[in-house]
């Protein structure tokens, strides 16, 4: 096939930035972008628009915003464009069968695990939070389930010990946007081969709510560090000092001493030790409600946890 691709590509936030960027790229050429509504944020909630939308307006690329997806005026625009594929990257709803059947080559996604493992909203946190190794992007041919399509292309990464959820969501957009290109030159010439994904070995990640980052300081250290790295740069992490919100982050585990759990129990080489069920958790940065984000030694200095003092899972 030496013809250009038309492609149509449906995407929200800024994982999907680096992956459009691709597609503009390339030679093939990119009809329509398809996008959330612009949506109230900040404190002022002015309307904000997707980060996908203003990369498609500079590139000149007609944008659409439906509230629904299944409207037939929306489903009409998409029919009348004619689009040879769908790229999904982070678009934020599930397509219905009427969309999925729109393009010659179906529509195509890029997801940020190792499919079947993390399928849902959320699997850049999900992965880090559940201890991982590795991770990665997966390419998948769309179908009506929620990210149970069959297998195009994947490529893994390690998760690094510092990584936090928005350290790996960077590297993993770059390499979704690697993925893609290498995904539509293939499916140019013949040569992509769908796999089934494998039946065993199905995990989820579920959308993130604020109420997941509430820590249990009964819970081992290790787990521990593992939410604060996945919730960080949201929801982030937090418990309560003295009545008030306070958020963790730069953590580290050291499982060969132990504490009462939520104890703060001292700092050391610039990290707050804390005790939990298992271990003790070491903070590097912390940051109180309505503050800015401080170190461990700044905290321990201006806040002079009493002997016995902790750090609360209610407030």
């Amino acid at each position: 096939m030496k013809d250009k691709l038309r492609i149509v590509f449906m995407g929200t936030p800024a994982f999907a930035v680096p992956i459009l960027k691709a597609l503009l790229s390339r030679e093939d050429e990119v009809i329509a972008v398809v996008t959330q509504p612009d949506k109230p944020a900040g404190r002022g909630k002015k309307l904000t628009p997707p980060p996908v939308k203003l990369v498609a307006q500079e590139a000149g690329v007609p944008v659409l915003q439906p509230v629904k997806i299944k409207s037939p005026d929306f489903l009409e625009k998409l029919r009348e464009l004619s689009p040879d594929v769908i790229v999904v990257a982070a678009y934020g709803k599930i397509l219905p069968k009427e969309v999925l059947e729109i393009p010659r080559f179906g529509c195509i996604n890029v997801h940020a695990s190792l499919l079947p493992k993390f399928r849902g909203a959320a699997p850049i946190n999900w992965a880090i939070i559940a201890g991982e190794k590795e991770t990665g992007i997966t390419i998948m041919q769309m179908d009506e389930g929620m990210d149970t399509g069959d297998i195009l292309l994947m490529e893994k990464i390690p998760i690094l010990p510092q990584d936090t959820a928005g350290t790996l969501h960077d590297r993993l957009a770059q390499l979704g946007a690697k993925l893609i290109n290498e995904a539509l030159d293939k499916l140019k010439k013949g040569e992509l081969v769908p796999q089934k994904q494998p039946e065993e070995g199905v995990s989820y990640a579920p959308i993130l709510r604020k109420e997941d980052g509430l820590i249990d300081f009964n819970r081992p250290a290790k787990e521990l560090t593992n939410l604060i790295r996945g919730l960080d740069p949201w929801p982030t992490a937090y418990a309560y000092f003295r009545g008030r919100l306070v958020k963790f982050f730069s953590p580290e585990a050291d499982e060969q001493k132990e504490g009462p759990p939520g104890e703060i129990l001292g700092t050391s080489e610039g990290k707050l030790l804390i005790g939990t069920g298992k271990g003790l958790l070491k903070v590097g940065e912390l940051q109180l409600e309505g503050k800015k984000r401080i170190t461990a030694e700044e905290f321990w200095r201006g806040y002079r946890p009493k002997p016995g003092e902790k750090f609360e899972s209610k407030n």
